[in-house]
C-alpha cells in the first residue's frame, strides 16, 4: 500500500511537472496579466475614472459617424467604448489587462520563435511604462493591437500567394486599415513581406496619410501622428513611436536567431522582471497622479478619505490644500483644523483660475457647495473647454445638468440629460432626474439640490478674486445655515494674515449662529494680545489663553526658538509665519 500511494504521489508530481512545462508561457502571461490588474485596480484606481470623466461615449449614429469619419476612428470609437467602463474601476483594470496580454501574445506570434518568449512582453512594459502620462489614450493600445493583428494576418493569409495578388491586397487593404487604426498603419506596412512590398506599403501609408491631411479640418502633424492617439494634438510621446519599431524588429529579429539556451531564457525573464518591478512606476508621476486623486475623492464627496489622506502625507499643492480645505468644511472641521495643515493663503480655499480641466472642475466643486450655483456652472463650461481634445465630459454634463435644475432651468437641464440617457453608467441617473423636471416640491426634497436652492442667491452677482470674503458673507447672512460659507468667510481674512477684518467678521457670524471653533479663539487671543487687553470672558477657552501667553513668551525672547515647533498647529504660528 504504502509503495503504490508513493508512485502515485511520484507520478502527480511529474504529472504537475510537464503540465508547467508545457503551459509556462500561458502561466507566464496570466501572471504578467494579474500584474497589471492589480496595479490599476489597487494601486492607480483614480487614474481610471479621470480617464473616463474625459469623454462622453453615446449610443447614438451621430457619436458613431463622427467618430469613423476620422483616421483611427474606429480605433477612437472601440476605445471610448471600453473606457467608459473604467467607472467600475475593478472592470476598467481587468479591460486593461487583457489589452496587455493580448498585445504580448499577439507579439509572440508575430516573432514566429520557439524560444526568446520574455521579449514578447517588451511592447507591452514599454506602452504601460508610457501610459504614465495620463494624456495618451486607449486609442493607442487598440489601434495597435489592430494594427499587430492584420499584419499577422498578411503574413498568414498572403503566404502563398502570387506576387500579383499582394501587391493587389496591399492598394486595398492599406487605405481601408489607415481609415480603421490612423497612422500605424505603417506597422502593418512594415510586416508584409517581401521586403519590396514593405517599402512599398511604407510610402503608400505616408502618401494617403499626406492627401488626407490636405482635406481634413486637422493640422498635418496631427494627422501624421494620430488624431487620437494623444490628448494634446500636434504631438505625440517618442515612446509611443518606439514601440510600433520594436514590435518590427522583433518581428524581424528574433525568428532568425538561434534557439536560445535555458540560462539565456532565464536571463530575459529577469530583465523584464527588473524592467516591470523598478522603470514602470517611473512613469508614473507621483504629484501629478496625488492631484488626480484629490480631484477624484472630491468628485465622489467623500471628504473622510480627504481627510485621512491629508493627515497621512501632509498636501502642499494649491490643489491639494483647496481639496483638503474643502472636505474639512463639508465635515464642518474647517475653523478647528485648518491650521493643522499646510495652508497657501486664500489659494488654498479658492484656487487662481488656470484654463485646464482638474483645477477648474475642483474650483468649480467649491463655488457649487457654498451655493454659487451659476459661477461652478460657468466653470464647468471652461472645464470642458479646456480638454485639449475637444472632447465632451461626462462629469461636466451631469454637472450642468445639476445646475440647471436648481436653477430651474428644466429645458436646457433635459438637454443634457437626454445626453447621458444615451450611456450605459448614467442612464440611470439621468432616468430619474427627468423624472423628476417640473416637480418643484420633488426637486426641493431632494438633499442635494433642496439645499443648494436654499443656499443660492437669488440675484446673480459678478465678483472678483479680492471680493470671495464678501460674497461669503452674503451667502451667510443669505441663509445662516450654510455653514461652509461661515467657515470660509472666517478662515479667508486669516489665511490672509488680517486680523481685524477677521474680528469684524467674526462678530457678524456669532451674532447669528453658535460658532466659535479653535482657529477663531486663537484668534480672537491673538487680536486682544495685540491691544494689549484680556478677551471677554468665556469667549476663549482658558487652555487657548495659557497657550497664547507661553507662544508670546517664547517668540518675543528667540523667534527662532525650537519651542515653537509645538505651536505649528495654531493660527498664531501663521499669523506671525514661524518657519
Amino acid at each position: 500500500m504504502a509503495p503504490s500511494r508513493l508512485s502515485m504521489q511520484i507520478q502527480m508530481k511529474k504529472s504537475l511537472s510537464n503540465f508547467l512545462q508545457a503551459h509556462a508561457q500561458l502561466l507566464l502571461t496570466l501572471v504578467f496579466g494579474l500584474w497589471v490588474f492589480l496595479f490599476w485596480w489597487h494601486r492607480y484606481p483614480f487614474a481610471l475614472t479621470y480617464q473616463e470623466q474625459l469623454q462622453l461615449f453615446m449610443f447614438d449614429d451621430d457619436y458613431f459617424l463622427s467618430r469613423i469619419a476620422e483616421p483611427g476612428g474606429l480605433a477612437r470609437y472601440v476605445a471610448e467604448f471600453l473606457v467608459q467602463f473604467y467607472n467600475g474601476v475593478a472592470l476598467g483594470a481587468l479591460i486593461i489587462a487583457v489589452l496587455f496580454m493580448l498585445l504580448q501574445r499577439l507579439t509572440w506570434r508575430l516573432m514566429r520563435s520557439d524560444s526568446h518568449y520574455a521579449l514578447s512582453f517588451l511592447p507591452a512594459v514599454m506602452l504601460w511604462y508610457a501610459m504614465g502620462d495620463e494624456s495618451v489614450m486607449l486609442t493607442y493600445a487598440v489601434a495597435l493591437l489592430m494594427a499587430i493583428a492584420a499584419g499577422l494576418a498578411w503574413i498568414k493569409c498572403t503566404a502563398k500567394c502570387a506576387q500579383w495578388v499582394k501587391w493587389l491586397v496591399l492598394l486595398i487593404v492599406i487605405p481601408v486599415l489607415y481609415w480603421f487604426v490612423g497612422p500605424l498603419v505603417l506597422l502593418v506596412a512594415l510586416l508584409m513581406t517581401p521586403w519590396s512590398i514593405a517599402v512599398q506599403g511604407v510610402l503608400y501609408s505616408l502618401a494617403l496619410m499626406l492627401f488626407s491631411a490636405h482635406y481634413l479640418p486637422y493640422p498635418m502633424m496631427r494627422v501624421v501622428l494620430g488624431i487620437s492617439y494623444y490628448r494634446f494634438p500636434v504631438t505625440l510621446p517618442y515612446l509611443l513611436m518606439a514601440i510600433p519599431v520594436v514590435i518590427a524588429l522583433l518581428a524581424y529579429v528574433t525568428n532568425k536567431l538561434p534557439k536560445a539556451k535555458q540560462w539565456v531564457n532565464v536571463a530575459e525573464v529577469l530583465l523584464v522582471l527588473v524592467v516591470l518591478g523598478g522603470l514602470v512606476d517611473l512613469g508614473y508621476d507621483k504629484k501629478k497622479y496625488e492631484l488626480i486623486e484629490y480631484d477624484y475623492l472630491v468628485r465622489v464627496r467623500d471628504w473622510n478619505a480627504i481627510i485621512a489622506k491629508a493627515e497621512k502625507h501632509a498636501p502642499d499643492l494649491p490643489m491639494s490644500v483647496s481639496a483638503t480645505n474643502l472636505a474639512l468644511a463639508m465635515t464642518n472641521q474647517l475653523g478647528d483644523r485648518a491650521f493643522e495643515f499646510y495652508q497657501r493663503g486664500p489659494q488654498g480655499l479658492f484656487p487662481k483660475f488656470e484654463r485646464n480641466f482638474a483645477s477648474s472642475q475642483l474650483t468649480g466643486e467649491i463655488y457649487f457647495h457654498l451655493g454659487l450655483i451659476n459661477t461652478a456652472q460657468r466653470l464647468a463650461f471652461e472645464a470642458m473647454e479646456a480638454i485639449p481634445n475637444y472632447n465632451k465630459s461626462a462629469r461636466v454634463v451631469k454637472r450642468l445638468a445639476e445646475t440647471n435644475i436648481i436653477n430651474g432651468q428644466y429645458k436646457i437641464a433635459e438637454k443634457y440629460l437626454r445626453m447621458l440617457e444615451k450611456t450605459i453608467f448614467y442612464r440611470p441617473w439621468a432616468q430619474r432626474m427627468i423624472a423628476m423636471l417640473g416637480k418643484e416640491k420633488a426637486i426641493n426634497d431632494e438633499p442635494l439640490f433642496g439645499t443648494l436652492r436654499q443656499y443660492k442667491l437669488q440675484k446673480d452677482l459678478f465678483f472678483s478674486d479680492g471680493e470671495l470674503d464678501n460674497i461669503c458673507g452674503q451667502l451667510f447672512l443669505h441663509n445662516n445655515q450654510n455653514m461652509m460659507a461661515a467657515q470660509y468667510l472666517l478662515i479667508l481674512p486669516l489665511m490672509d494674515r488680517d486680523i481685524e477684518r477677521f474680528m469684524s467678521y467674526v462678530q457678524v457670524v456669532q451674532n447669528h449662529v453658535q460658532y466659535n471653533p479653535r482657529s477663531c479663539q486663537e484668534a480672537i487671543a491673538f487680536a486682544f494680545m495685540r491691544r494689549g487687553q484680556m478677551p471677554p470672558q468665556g469667549i476663549v477657552n482658558q487652555m487657548i489663553l495659557n497657550e497664547m501667553n507661553d507662544f508670546a513668551r517664547i517668540y518675543s525672547s528667540n523667534r527662532n526658538s525650537p519651542e515653537l515647533y509645538r505651536f505649528r498647529n495654531t493660527v498664531w504660528n501663521y499669523l506671525m509665519d514661524v518657519k
